[in-house]
Parts: C-alpha cells; sequence; structure tokens
C-alpha cells in the first residue's frame, strides 16, 4: 500500500503537473504514503539499558532461560516502571530487548521470574504468532503512528477571550475565528483516511486474535517447563497485584516528595524496591492461597492445573541472585529517580504476563 501509494503521488505530479488539481492529490497520497512508512523500532534512550558485557550473570540466566524455551536470546535489556516483563524489536534486523518492568520483579519471587522471563521471551519468538512476525508488526505499528499522526489535539484550536474594548481585537478574533476553521476544515479531511487506518488496524487485530492466544498459550506451556508449572500458576495470579503495587509505589514517591522535605528526591530512600516487595508480601497473606475469582487469568491458570505437573529446569540459586541484584543495582537506582521525575502511570487490567 505504502509502495502504490508513493508510485500514485509522483505519477499524479509528474504527468499532470500543468494541472492543478492532480498535483494537489499527488501530494496528498504523498502525505498519506509518509504516514504509512514502515517504522524501525527504536530503543527508548530514557530507560537504563545493559548489555551483556555490563550484566555477565543477568545475560547468563537470560541465555539459559532463552535455550531452554528453544529461542534467541535478547540483545539488550531495559528496565522500566511498569508491571509487566516484554520482548521488543529494534533496528532493521529487528534485535530484540526485554523490556522488564522493575515493580515486577521486586515483587515476584526468583522462579515466579524464571517464569515471566520464559514466558514473554517464547511468546514473541512463538511461531503461530502472527503479531510478533515482521510484516503484521510493522503493518500495526505504522497503521498506529500514522492514525495518531492525523488525530487533532487539544492545541490545535485557538480560544480568545480578552476585552473586546482591547486595540484591534476584532482583528485578533477574527484571526483565531479563521484559524480555528482551517484547523476544523484539515480534521474533516483527515477523517476517511483516519478512520481506514484506525480500522485496518483493528481487522488485523481481529484476524490475528486466534494466533495470538495460541501463542499465548505455548508460552505458558514453555514458562511451565522452565520455571515449574507451580512457579508459572504463581505468577499468572500474582498479575492481580499490579493495580495495589503500582498504587503503593505512587504513594511511597508522593511520601518520600512531601513528607520527607528534607531528604532530596534525587537520592531516594535505598530500601524502595524491599518495601514494594514487603508490601506485595502482606497483599498475597490478605488474598491467601486462591487468587480472587474474577480473576482475567482464571482460564489459563486452571489449564495449566490440568495438565501434568512440570518441574523446573532452571532454578535461581543464592549466588547468582546476589550477582544479578549487584549488576541491576544501577538501573534500579535510575528507575527510582525517573519514578521521582516522572510519577508512576497507572497500569492496564492484567491480561497475560507480558
Amino acid at each position: 500500500m505504502t509502495v502504490t501509494l508513493f508510485i500514485g503521488s509522483g505519477l499524479l505530479m509528474i504527468v499532470g503537473w500543468h494541472t492543478v488539481v492532480q498535483p494537489m492529490m499527488g501530494l496528498a497520497l504523498l502525505g498519506l504514503a509518509l504516514a504509512l512508512r514502515p517504522r524501525t523500532g527504536q530503543l527508548n534512550p530514557d530507560l537504563p539499558t545493559l548489555r551483556e558485557e555490563d550484566a555477565p550473570a543477568l545475560f547468563d540466566l537470560l541465555g539459559r532461560i532463552a535455550e531452554k524455551c528453544g529461542v534467541r536470546p535478547p540483545e539488550t535489556v531495559k528496565f522500566a516502571a511498569e508491571f509487566s516483563v516484554t520482548v521488543t524489536h529494534y533496528g532493521f534486523s529487528r534485535k530484540r530487548c526485554l523490556v522488564v518492568g522493575l515493580p515486577l520483579w521486586a515483587v515476584y519471587p526468583p522462579q515466579q521470574r524464571v517464569a515471566a522471563v520464559a514466558h514473554a521471551l517464547a511468546y514473541a519468538a512463538a511461531p503461530r504468532n502472527a503479531r510478533s512476525r515482521a510484516f503484521v508488526a510493522v503493518a500495526l505499528e505504522s497503521l498506529a503512528a500514522a492514525s495518531g499522526t492525523m488525530r487533532a489535539n487539544d492545541t490545535a484550536y485557538i480560544s480568545w477571550d480578552a476585552n473586546p474594548l482591547a486595540f484591534r481585537a476584532h482583528h485578533v478574533a477574527a484571526a483565531a475565528r479563521n484559524f480555528n476553521i482551517r484547523g476544523k476544515f484539515s480534521e474533516w479531511v483527515l477523517v476517511i483516511p483516519r478512520a481506514a487506518m484506525s480500522a485496518t488496524a483493528r481487522l488485523l487485530l481481529w484476524l490475528t486474535l486466534p494466533a495470538s492466544w495460541s501463542a499465548l498459550l505455548d508460552a505458558d506451556d514453555a514458562a511451565a517447563r522452565t520455571a515449574s508449572s507451580e512457579a508459572t500458576v504463581g505468577a499468572l495470579n500474582d498479575q492481580d497485584l499490579a493495580r495495589p503495587v503500582c498504587v503503593e509505589a505512587h504513594r511511597m514517591v508522593i511520601e518520600t516528595k512531601t513528607l520527607a522535605p528534607r531528604r532530596s528526591t534525587r537520592s531516594p530512600q535505598q530500601d524502595y524496591w524491599e518495601k514494594l516487595a514487603r508490601q506485595a508480601a502482606r497483599l498475597r497473606a490478605q488474598r491467601g492461597g486462591d487468587p480472587t475469582p474474577k480473576s482475567l487469568n482464571a482460564s489459563r491458570v486452571a489449564r495449566l492445573n490440568a495438565a501434568p505437573r512440570c518441574q523446573e529446569a532452571i532454578t535461581l540459586e543464592e549466588p547468582a541472585l546476589s550477582r544479578i541484584a549487584d549488576e541491576l543495582h544501577r538501573p534500579e537506582k535510575a528507575v527510582v529517580d525517573k519514578m521521582m521525575r516522572d510519577g508512576v502511570a497507572e497500569p492496564p487490567q492484567p491480561i497475560s504476563m507480558r
């Protein structure tokens, strides 16, 4: 579609140069082609990044997990203030980046961390996961970016409430009115292509939904074979902790910035993640052995409980845990600094270990 729009816009502008309508149509098609151009993923520069030379113990664990799952290990690891573990792609060669949410990493026990990482790696590389394949993934990214580019925002209009008796007030009011009319006209012109792109993205998501669900179940099985069925079920159940844990993280940020003025927010408390883990332990104790019946992962948990039990193939022993904790000290501090500066985003409803 992008190539067709590029060729069509060039032909309209070259062949119909002596006219007025055809070059204008060509420019419009060229704008759509530029909006729909394929996007190559990029690493988020605001998130701390570790590579193999920076964290050999962590990447040794990731390599063993990837080998057990039968997938390629990630080239980089980034850390975010989210309750999730995901895999993203960047560059023309679509290298893999594991994005670890430190709130999840802090509150999960070691074996559940292994299960979450195994699930993310297996889901991203699942043969039946059409959404992670290059063609569909790039198409979805391009459609979402193009639709967002054509969406009007609140700053596209001017409000003029000055005193009408001010000097040349009527000229400024007329200019603001004309600006708003042109903005409204542009918005109406872009309604059709924006709706077409949104509908195409929804159609792609709907068509790939069965494959994505199958890949999700295959990733559950891979996580169970790697970290044990018990750890995988625990990781799925603990997804319900996402909202209360993020609320507690937000409360701790506010407490540090307001109730402890003598403590610099540039050097937040060193036990931030330990406090978050203790809060998660209290929430588990209040919940008891069973998660809430309305858990969105209940069907997947029931499926794993009905399947034959798997024992852990990879375990995290104390020496490895200590080395990984030392390697994560710098990104943990960087993420806390970012949370102190930007706050904690409200988590979405948990639907998977992703």
